[in-house]
């Protein structure tokens, strides 16, 4: 039998864990979340030692160099910027590198929206410089205003107005009896991604399209323009990828990292490239445009804040629309910084953010940017003082976010084996603003990061940030079950994540836990995109004092201490279960609406409802009858979320009797081997073969919509058949994603098991 005593090693403080258990340590605290109660009070300390050294005026110092001249993927200040940052990593004690991958980014060669009749106008698309803007005037180093990633082309058509551009604004079309085959379309920026609209437009027939911000949600109907005010100016224009979402990164080199000798794709064969050309213009521009349209008035919905009418077309507006590109190979900047583990050198705990902007980008990036800077000079003072975190901690600032998270996608897939078997998650940030906090990501961190929240103070209100949170959640909640659920959950729900940021190849791609964290809610101000991103808008307009820039710091960097400092990875199982739960009835109501939608739309085809409603003056058609969903068999996934639940609860009794009667140290073989099977659950919801027809994409849980971009589409290999009525394709799929949750849940009673077993050795040892 094995001896009582154990020995003696760095895991004994696996004596007195809790995982969210009641037990208080012995200065009347809660054990932090992950740690004992001996390990506690010293983290504790160290993380307020780590809060206070966060100094405001070096957040404004660094977005004022990194921002100080346009930075996009391939220019002269990305580069100067990454190796600024690398001299900074190693002044503060960081082993640093720059990694660089060859990436396709295409340039604006020639960009032409003209209308051609009935009268004759050329959009300017040209952001003009603002003389109290000392940065809006360096035009020879700025991108032009365009859309990366749209097919060169030369197409005179018909234009025609389609609101935001989704497909429920097509549906909408077909019953106005307006097609855009062989037309131009325009559509204003916003409900979804900008590059689903070119997406959407070519599936329909459409030859062209061209993506306006219209003021009502981008400009003087949400407040003074620039620079009286903080909103969108009338010749302003939001630049931006419309790289299709079949997979993130270099177009070239999917599921490879974009190496001098990676084989590429042609151009031709890159599935991520728009088939019609498209480009962005302000609302100066758009105004002429629409104001040339005849044809039927807009749905109500449709209208924005312009001084027109708003009409769909055809007619008489033709418009000709030329876009030509360099199709270049570019090299992007990956700075890679990294602090040692003293204990655990082999387990990573990754932060990162882009530094790359489409022009100065102050907002987008520099403002998350600048915390990762700031985070890492703090703890390089406390490296510098004696402290060593026990696990691995690497900082990182991405290159080539913003055209198609180039340098994280491509560093991801370069070392992706050695990310799978030794990172613990990975914590993100991009933009950040002035308001509340926000956290979205994984959920196995759902519970960490509500206590990392709780110990962050608002920097304007005299309560916590995740105080404040919950509170604005309640003022927004619709209804009382919404309310109820704010108030006595344990821990407020993270959101689910998508593909809006560097987050996704790890998530996604490798299976790694992941966080997006920021700020904001109370900005008076939107220059996304635009010349007009820079230090002089941010600082009299966003976060003019930097106070919760001060707060991102102090958040993602304590998340950041706390998983490299934990003695059990602080993994918690049961908000995870509860989520995916969410999920399956998310997709039972889902049917269930589009069964009763299309039945009384049918029953109401039979009674002439839509005949007897149709003004004879008006063209409209009645919308087809559509077969009657079928019903889908739920019941494997609701059986694997079953088991998920009982795994969930299995974990946090495991660890609570652990904690509780343990009666002496465990060996560090024990925590070493619960750590790398925690580590190995989240990975267990990737499948080799990944979503269907979008096999880069491996999670089973969480993806991006093929129509959604950069919002979350959880469960996306179901529910993308469901939203695209391919009833029997949805069904199919139900199994092998049962099977996923159900190996998750076999992985997580691993984990469990370990810990019954030493519980067991105790009692048969006292």
């Amino acid at each position: 039998m094995r001896p009582v005593r154990f020995v003696l090693s760095c895991a004994f403080l696996l004596l007195t864990i809790t995982l969210g258990q009641s037990q208080e340590s012995s200065s009347g605290q809660m054990p932090i979340f992950g740690f004992s109660s001996a390990s506690s009070q010293p983290e504790r300390e160290l993380e307020k030692q780590f809060q206070d050294g966060i100094l405001k005026d070096n957040l404004r110092e660094s977005m004022r160099r990194l921002s100080a001249r346009p930075h996009h993927v391939g220019s002269p200040y990305d580069k100067d910027n990454a190796e600024w940052m690398l001299g900074k990593f190693k002044e503060w004690g960081f082993d640093a590198q720059i990694e660089t991958f060859q990436v396709l980014f295409p340039t604006p060669k020639e960009r032409v929206v003209e209308l051609v009749s009935p009268t004759r106008f050329r959009a300017k698309m040209q952001e003009p410089v603002i003389n109290s803007d000392p940065t809006s005037n360096q035009a020879s180093e700025q991108l032009p205003t365009y859309n990366a990633y749209s097919v060169d082309g030369d197409v005179t058509a018909p234009l025609i107005y389609v609101n935001y551009g989704n497909r429920e604004d097509y549906e909408e079309l077909d019953r106005l009896g307006v097609s855009v085959k062989g037309a131009i379309v325009i559509a204003r920026y916003g409900s979804a991604w900008r590059g689903i609209k070119p997406k959407v437009a070519a599936e329909h027939g459409a030859i062209g399209c061209i993506i306006y911000s219209d003021p009502q949600g981008d400009g003087y109907f949400n407040g003074g323009e620039y620079p009286d005010g903080g909103w969108r100016p009338k010749d302003g224009v939001q630049r931006g990828s419309v790289m299709d979402t079949d997979y993130p990164g270099d177009p070239l080199t999917p599921g490879v990292a974009a190496t001098p000798d990676a084989k590429r794709l042609t151009i031709q064969e890159a599935r991520t490239i728009t088939k019609i050309p498209v480009l962005p213009i302000s609302y100066a521009d758009a105004l002429p445009l629409l104001s040339a349209l005849r044809g039927p008035v807009a749905p109500e919905k449709w209208r924005g804040a312009l001084p027109l009418t708003y009409r769909l077309g055809p007619g008489p507006a033709r418009v000709h629309l030329k876009v030509s590109s360099n199709w270049d190979t570019k090299p992007v900047y990956d700075v890679i910084a990294k602090m040692p583990g003293a204990s655990h050198p082999e387990q990573w705990v990754i932060r990162g953010n882009h530094h790359d902007a489409w022009v100065n980008g102050a907002d987008d990036p520099i403002s998350g940017m600048v915390a990762v800077l700031e985070e890492a000079r703090t703890l390089g003072e406390l490296h510098k003082k004696g402290w060593n975190p026990k696990r691995t901690i690497i900082y990182c600032a991405w290159d080539g976010e913003e055209p198609g998270l180039l340098g994280s996608t491509e560093w991801v897939e370069a070392h992706m084996a050695d990310l799978q078997e030794h990172a613990v998650a990975y914590i993100n940030s991009d933009s950040n603003g002035r308001g509340y906090w926000r956290a979205s990501g994984s959920h196995d961190l759902e519970k960490f990061i509500n206590d990392v929240a709780r110990e962050i103070r608002d920097p304007e209100k005299d309560l916590t940030v995740w105080k404040r949170a919950q509170l604005s959640k309640i003022s927004h909640a619709t209804n009382t079950e919404d309310r109820d659920e704010l108030r006595k959950r344990a821990d407020l729900r993270i959101g689910s994540l998508g593909d809006g940021s560097d987050y996704t190849a790890f998530l996604d791609h490798a299976g790694i836990s992941a966080l997006n964290l920021g700020y904001g809610g109370e900005d008076e101000a939107d220059q996304y995109h635009s010349i007009y991103d820079d230090f002089y808008w941010y600082t009299h307009f966003v976060d003019t004092d930097f106070s919760y820039g001060r707060a991102l710091a102090q958040t993602a960097g304590t998340a950041v201490l706390r998983l490299a400092n934990a003695d059990l990875i602080p993994f918690e199982y049961k908000g995870l279960a509860d989520t995916v739960s969410k999920y399956v009835t998310e997709l039972e109501k889902l049917l269930k609406t589009k069964q009763d939608e299309i039945a009384e739309r049918n029953l109401e085809l039979k009674e002439g409802v839509f005949a007897a409603t149709a003004d004879p003056r008006k063209t409209s058609v009645p919308p087809p009858a559509e077969e009657q969903p079928p019903f889908l068999n739920f019941a494997p996934l609701k059986n694997a979320v079953d088991a998920l639940k009982k795994s969930a609860d299995r974990y946090g009794t495991a660890v609570g009797k652990f904690q509780k009667d343990a009666a002496s140290e465990p060996p560090a073989e024990l925590v070493n081997s619960l750590n790398l099977n925690l580590l190995r659950v989240q990975r267990t919801f990737l499948t080799e073969k990944g979503l269907p027809e979008r096999p880069w994409f491996k999670h089973q849980v969480y993806a991006p919509g093929a129509y959604t971009g950069y919002g979350a589409k959880p469960i996306a290999a179901v529910r993308e058949y469901m939203d695209q009525k391919k009833w029997q394709e949805a069904e199919a799929q139900v199994p092998a994603v049962a099977k996923v949750i159900e190996d998750v849940a076999a992985a997580i009673d691993k984990v469990s098991a370990q810990l019954e077993h030493t519980q067991s050795a105790e009692v048969k040892n006292p």
